[in-house]
């Protein structure tokens, strides 16, 4: 692969002090690392150089990009989708709109489920495809790494499916694919023996397809019980699993304590937070996960993220894309909602859309910032003010994406 070069850019690096892969946690802006007039290359997928001021000795092949000075970050990591489904959720849609509810619709057994019948009936290879696309469409926002969650499937065989067609993806794609088991997504009503099944059969059939994967469950009323997903928790752990929770989306079920007292990576959603639940989650190793597109599609209330940074948190922000509850590709609205819905600065916002989203993902190491030896996830923005990305509600799409150096999205086309 070719060696490319972006010069004369506004490059926003992203700086843990504490530590090449530590969290970070009351963000400010020197923590963007900016370069003034800065340049970023890489070669063979790799960053190889990374400096303020001119290139001093680049490839004689090198392929050289002029930023004119626009803001160059880091590609975005979303670290919590549902990006793997089949099937249209358009009718649920219309009746949430005339007043039902998403517990509501969940409980006539439609929402999840509606879903999982769906997936059930397709085969991997269309999965594959579909998921392929979103990929593609989320590149186009300046996403180059992605958590993608089973869950879908509800059963062994179609959660397998699932991660199958899930790890497929890989090979299609120079986006980074982040793999996330989900058999703990809702209770199948046709299943007398269901949560059972899904922690003695299923859960280790996905350790055995893919080693380490991380263990999700959606702790909720009409879903999995706190004492259920605990269960399910402790045998993740045994097989090696780490373990995150989607929790109190709607009600506060005492999920987080236990969560955090099991070193869970992550707390995802926490809209129904109490005060005492916040401090557990400062005080703990735990990410937060807020996810501001479900709160704005559904007109829930929106997560207390200002307070989780100020008692000391560490936060992630995430699409949670997905068919239902967040029909969204875009980071920069998640961005957009980030200032305006849980206070957020722009420099707190940015960080937890990469740095600390690869953190809940482990891959710190990969992406999420800018550096030598690191993947070439760049992203070139046709604006000059890193703080354009909050302001803008719909605004411009980047003018550049590179996904381990390999230009991505479906605007090539």
């Amino acid at each position: 692969m070719p060696a490319t070069a972006l010069v004369n850019a506004r490059l926003l690096t992203m700086h843990s002090p504490g530590g090449a892969r530590s969290l970070i946690r009351r963000p400010t802006p020197l923590h963007l690392g900016i370069m003034e007039r800065g340049y970023v290359a890489w070669e063979s997928g790799r960053i190889t150089a990374l400096a303020a001021g001119e290139p001093s000795a680049l490839p004689k092949d090198c392929t050289t990009i002029d930023a004119g000075g626009c803001v160059v970050t880091p590609g975005f990591v979303d670290c919590h989708t549902h990006a793997c489904w089949a099937g249209d959720r358009s009718d649920e849609w219309a009746m949430k709109l005339a007043g039902r509810s998403y517990l509501d619709i969940l409980a006539a057994g439609g929402g999840i489920m509606s879903t999982v019948r769906a997936v059930r009936a397709t085969g991997q290879e269309e999965l594959t495809a579909l998921l392929v696309r979103r990929l593609s469409e989320m590149a186009n926002y300046g996403t180059t790494t992605v958590e993608v969650k089973s869950g879908y499937g509800l059963n062994t065989e179609s959660e397998i499916k699932m991660l199958r067609a899930i790890d497929a993806a890989r090979a299609l794609t120079p986006q980074r694919i982040a793999a996330t088991f989900l058999g703990a997504h809702a209770i199948d009503p046709d299943q007398a023996d269901f949560v059972a099944r899904t922690i003695a059969e299923t859960l280790p059939a996905a350790a055995r397809l893919m080693p380490g994967i991380a263990a999700d469950a959606y702790c909720e009323q009409g879903a999995w019980s706190a004492t259920d997903c605990a269960a399910y928790f402790e045998r993740a752990r045994t097989l090696g699993c780490p373990v995150r929770v989607h929790t109190n989306q709607f009600h506060s079920l005492g999920m987080v304590e236990r969560a955090v007292e099991m070193g869970a990576v992550s707390l995802d959603h926490l809209e129904a937070c109490t005060d005492g639940e916040i401090a557990a989650v400062a005080n703990s190793g735990s990410v937060a996960v807020g996810l501001p597109a479900t709160s704005f599609c559904l007109g829930t209330p929106y997560l207390r993220a200002r307070e989780l940074i100020d008692a000391g948190a560490a936060l992630a922000l995430a699409t949670n894309a997905n068919p239902g509850s967040a029909p969204v590709r875009g980071m920069p609205l998640v961005i957009a909602l980030a200032v305006r819905q849980l206070r957020l600065t722009p420099s707190e916002a940015l960080i937890a859309t990469m740095w600390n989203a690869a953190c809940v993902l482990g891959l710190q190491g990969e992406c999420g910032s800018l550096a030598v030896g690191k993947s070439a996830d760049v992203v070139l923005w046709p604006f000059r003010d890193e703080r354009t990305l909050a302001y803008e509600v719909s605004g411009a799409l980047p003018d550049a994406v590179f996904a381990r150096g390999v230009r991505v999205g479906t605007r090539l086309r």
